[in-house]
């Protein structure tokens, strides 16, 4: 099977990585691709949101079948255009993709189906949320528990748009449950714990992720299928109603409150760092039940896992998330997966022979163990033997998780 991945960042590396274990695989592709997926396939210079320019592509290669990562993309509709050439994709259509794509989109899905999430709020006062409605890269949530809070994060969600989402602020744990849908059916993933705030303590502005581990402590199978049929599977009947069927990966981001978990945010693909922590721990082939969603037919499709739990942690640039960092030398990748972690490569370029810096988020280091405790020491020793100017972390991803 020839198979096109399109994205740029550590999840489509991790992907690039589960996928080249496949039996089925005859080649991998990759538009644009990055560095580390080019040690696994062939890169493209193409950019993601190019639907014409993938079209070409996928075409003059023979694409079996095209995963797309991120989100941009498919809240443009390449999915569609790669559809409506016949071609086999893993990733939502425009109208599905919606539910990542616009909150109040997601609210009105979720009250029609039933669906626990945030209640809206008619105005900003303290305490709230405040959410930019449309994508944001993970930075368009503002918590406010004071009225300059809300006064900075009107302000704030403003520069990404219009429209606003105003809610009630819910108190608990955050996961992220994942099911990988066909249209119809929904498979469980195992979930994931990612970590927003740029700084220890989750302090600071919000990110992208900077780090995930997963499994997450009372969230087992059965748990996390109780979620399936309270969470995922309504949202997918009341999206197949609506004519917009999801086949792809539906992403749920959710609050344990007290109250039982609900719903903060709904997300059209795989999460970005979550998957680094999630792929490590399947057992199997990947590829073959994404071609089974894609093609409409979960079936018997099955994802099981290992026992061992993995922690993922994000270096970035020294100024994220106000800025990214371009051309700086990146020193001991090598050393660190000497150590057995895996590092995927984020926002990173080829200078010469050299990696550099090209991005925010520059590259995520994952390790294994019998523990998430275990797990995070060797992710932290792996960070240890990496070196770039500017480089952050936070020190506590994982810390307070117990298996």
């Amino acid at each position: 099977m020839k198979v096109l991945l399109v994205g740029s960042g550590g999840r489509e590396h991790a992907l690039a990585l589960k996928l080249s274990q496949a039996p089925a695989l005859e080649e991998l592709h990759a538009a644009p691709g990055n560095p580390g997926i080019a040690e696994l396939g062939r890169c493209h210079p193409v950019h993601a949101e190019d639907g014409e320019g993938l079209l070409g592509l996928a075409g003059s290669i023979d694409a079996d079948l095209v995963i797309v990562g991120p989100e941009a993309p498919l809240v443009a509709g390449v999915a569609d255009d790669l559809r409506h050439a016949g071609i086999a994709v893993l990733g939502p259509s425009a109208a599905a993709a919606r539910i990542e794509g616009s909150k109040r989109f997601a609210k009105d899905v979720m009250s029609a189906a039933g669906v626990p999430t945030a209640e809206p709020l008619p105005v900003a006062r303290p305490p709230c949320v405040i959410k930019a409605d449309g994508l944001a890269a993970g930075k368009g949530v503002f918590v406010c528990r004071t009225t300059e809070e809300v006064d900075a994060g009107l302000r704030a969600a403003a520069s990404f748009g219009d429209a606003l989402v105003i809610e009630e602020l819910l108190e608990g744990e955050e996961i992220s449950v994942f099911a990988l849908c066909d249209g119809d059916r929904a498979l469980a993933v195992p979930a994931a714990q990612d970590f927003k705030r740029i700084g220890d303590g989750d302090t600071g502005a919000n990110t992208g992720g900077m780090g995930s581990y997963s499994p997450v402590p009372g969230y087992g199978a059965h748990e996390i299928e109780e979620i399936l049929d309270a969470v995922h599977r309504p949202v997918l009947e009341e999206l197949a109603r609506r004519g917009a069927p999801f086949i792809g990966v539906l992403f749920a981001g959710l609050m344990l409150t007290d109250d039982g978990p609900r719903v903060l945010e709904f997300n059209c693909r795989f999460g970005d760092p979550e998957t680094q922590s999630l792929l490590p721990r399947l057992d199997g082939d990947l590829l073959l039940p994404l071609w089974a969603a894609a093609n409409g037919d979960l079936g018997d499709a099955e994802l099981p896992t290992i026992e061992s739990a993995a922690v993922t942690v994000v270096l970035a640039a020294g100024d994220y998330p106000r800025a990214g960092d371009t051309g700086s030398p990146i020193d001991g990748i090598d050393e660190a997966e000497g150590t057995g972690a895996l590092v995927f490569h984020a926002g990173t370029a080829l200078r010469g022979d050299q990696i550099v810096t090209n991005g925010g988020r520059v590259l995520n280091v994952t390790a294994l163990g019998g523990t998430v405790g275990e797990a995070r020491e060797r992710a932290y020793a792996a960070v240890d033997r990496i070196t770039f100017p500017g480089m952050r972390f936070r020190s506590d991803i994982a810390a307070v998780a117990h298996v």
